[in-house]
């Protein structure tokens, strides 16, 4: 698995297995054990995914060294104030039954992110987390948080694909050392991007599926991918981008698809108040 070198020095596979809605009745077991068994070595999940104790226990029984698996998990907003950020790490960690989380993130830019970010720094300081980061956080918001951080985040995991290629955030980010993770890097199956001409011809040159281009193009773009599916096939196919490279133009070429469109704003007014009103963690606890 090739990997990136983070801004804290540790190493973090550049392809992950996302789990966004999977679902905890043993499809998320199930899944993330056919993605361990073929090759990926780096799990995303998130106490928002309500599946962290199938990833752990996948993880577990996968029989593979704990330090050969990176293991993503995230802070929901719920819990940004400082003592209930304490207790909801300890929480992720029991529910995952893992010693350490690789990397724990923000998972939503709003509200107490400051004493969020103080529980987390004293995590890592504890070894309770080897890494430490945000996600979904525009210019607009990183401004605005930026002054709370005694430790850079290591990445930021964004919405990123062809059509949201974030041009000014990926410039922002790299003048700090901080990677960009994708979520839907496949746009979750647009049309828009499945059904480009200029893909379709480049998976045809390759003989690789249209995903393949895509996930390859925003892997030489330095951006960490994490392609979700059930189906064993699409799970193994997704990793299978190694085996060739886009030339220059042609990442140029797909570079002029960008049209920063993308599914989710983060910038939009209400979007902290509205996910803190519909989304509660700790409804089956």
């Amino acid at each position: 698995m090739k990997t990136f070198t983070l801004n804290d020095g540790n190493r973090i596979p550049s392809v992950g297995f996302g789990t966004y809605q999977i679902p905890a009745d043993g499809s998320t077991y199930k899944a993330v054990k056919e993605a361990l068994n073929v090759g990926y070595r780096h799990i995303d999940t998130a106490v928002a995914y309500f599946n962290e104790k199938e990833v752990g226990k996948a993880v577990n029984d996968s029989g593979i060294r704990r330090d050969e698996i990176f293991v993503t998990s995230k802070l929901w907003l719920q819990d940004y104030a400082y003592a209930d950020a304490v207790k909801a790490i300890d929480k992720s960690l029991e529910k995952l039954n893992l010693d350490y989380i690789d990397l724990y993130l923000i998972h939503q830019p709003y509200g107490k992110v400051d004493e969020a970010w103080r529980a987390m720094e004293e995590a890592q300081k504890a070894g309770k987390i080897k890494s430490i980061g945000v996600s979904n956080m525009t210019v607009k918001l990183w401004n605005k948080f930026k002054d709370c951080f005694s430790v850079i985040p290591a990445v930021n995991q964004v919405e990123y694909h062809p059509m949201m290629q974030q041009k000014e955030l990926s410039s922002l980010m790299s003048k700090h050392n901080v990677l960009l993770e994708a979520w839907a890097p496949l746009y979750q199956e647009n049309k828009m991007l499945l059904e480009n001409s200029v893909i379709k011809e480049l998976a045809s040159k390759y003989n690789k599926t249209v995903a393949q281009i895509v996930l390859r193009f925003e892997n030489q773009m330095g951006v960490i991918i994490l392609p979700k599916s059930t189906h064993t096939n699409r799970i193994k196919e997704n990793l299978e981008i190694f085996d060739f490279s886009l030339a220059e133009e042609e990442m140029k070429i797909i570079q002029t698809l960008n049209q920063e469109k993308g599914i989710h704003n983060p910038d939009n007014p209400g979007v902290g108040e509205w996910l803190l009103a519909n989304f509660d963690v700790h409804k089956d606890d």
